[in-house]
């Protein structure tokens, strides 16, 4: 069945990197002669899931990611624009950069570079469920035994079922519409109260189901976290 609405993808790469503690921004540390970026940009050109592709980032790297996307030579709708002071900020501006294009159902998904991985076997099932709830999100099940931990003293209280215990993973998706009128109603100083789409969702009422994912939820924020991407680099890219 034809799909009715338009797929929108945020590629978020605005973070300035100050725990992993380089001398650039972690999205563009070089992986193999590439920033690592841009392997995320040509996962998605590549299988083309997303019908719009908005990559947003740092004011100071706009002509260099411009340059390094060009270089790709893939034919799809992309475009680079100006992310904010915060992470917040910075999806307003990326939902911004389509308000003026996008249906109330189209489907947005918000992809942090920092998730340098795309499940792409589910990532059908995660626009479905966008579109039946209003909001998904990838989330890696537990496993392993999981702990609540006292704030001061850092000592185990008790043991969390861990089926009831999802992290979360990259991309989050929503219907443009819904997400929308919340950033856009919100002051930034209150969208700083959340640390993601998906607390913001919940806290405005949109439902979000889960998408279990079968890719390790590897976050790049410290240099060991890029170490460990180094070695799964080839498994996957290549």
């Amino acid at each position: 069945m034809a799909r009715d609405y338009k797929r929108i993808l945020l590629l978020m790469m605005g973070g300035s990197g100050t725990r992993f503690g380089a001398d650039i921004p972690k999205q563009f540390v070089e992986v193999e002669g590439k920033p690592t970026f841009i392997y995320l940009v040509e996962k998605y050109a590549k299988n083309q899931f997303a019908d719009q592709m908005v990559v947003v980032c740092h004011e100071s790297w706009l002509d260099f990611t411009e340059d390094q996307i060009a270089k790709l030579g893939y034919d799809f709708d992309y475009t680079v624009v100006a992310g904010g002071q915060s992470r917040s900020e910075s999806v307003r501006c990326g939902l911004q950069a389509v308000a003026d294009t996008a249906q109330e159902d189209d489907i947005v998904f918000i992809h942090d570079v920092t998730h340098p991985y795309v499940d792409e076997p589910h990532l059908e099932e995660l626009s479905d469920a966008a579109h039946r709830w209003g909001g998904a999100t990838m989330g890696e099940c537990q496993y392993d035994t999981v702990y609540k931990v006292d704030d001061d003293t850092k000592m185990l209280e008790e043991v969390i079922p861990r089926q009831s215990v999802v992290t979360g993973a990259s991309p989050e998706a929503f219907e443009f519409g819904r997400i929308w009128s919340i950033y856009d109603s919100l002051s930034i100083e209150e969208l700083e109260n959340y640390t993601s789409a998906g607390a913001l969702a919940l806290a405005y009422d949109i439902p979000m189901e889960v998408i279990p994912t079968d890719l390790l939820n590897l976050k790049i924020t410290y240099r060991h976290d890029m170490e460990a991407f180094e070695q799964l680099f080839h498994d996957y890219y290549f």
